[in-house]
């Protein structure tokens, strides 16, 4: 009975019920606003990843050039006073 899936047939049904029930004016604009959200889904999408990499990138950074570039810890103030000792 569900052997083969959906065959061509059936998705020609679907297509004809989908402009049936939408009617063929709302079908570009819905297409359209498909295709906006894809992309906007998609820059996110590669922007979370570019996001992730960076901190990764700053973890593979050799402990040898960390050392080199200074202590990691923040210096002291000053003293305000030159009177202390």
């Amino acid at each position: 009975m569900l052997r083969n899936g959906l065959e061509p047939w059936h998705l020609l049904i679907v297509a004809i019920v989908v402009v049936v029930l939408f009617g063929s004016k709302k079908l570009p604009d819905t297409a359209r606003a498909l295709g906006k959200s894809m992309r906007i889904l998609k820059s996110e999408a590669k922007a979370m990843k570019d996001e992730n990499a960076q901190p990764a990138a700053r973890q593979a950074v050799p402990e040898a050039v960390r050392a080199a570039d200074g202590p990691a810890t923040p210096r002291p103030a000053p003293e305000a006073s030159g009177a202390a000792n």
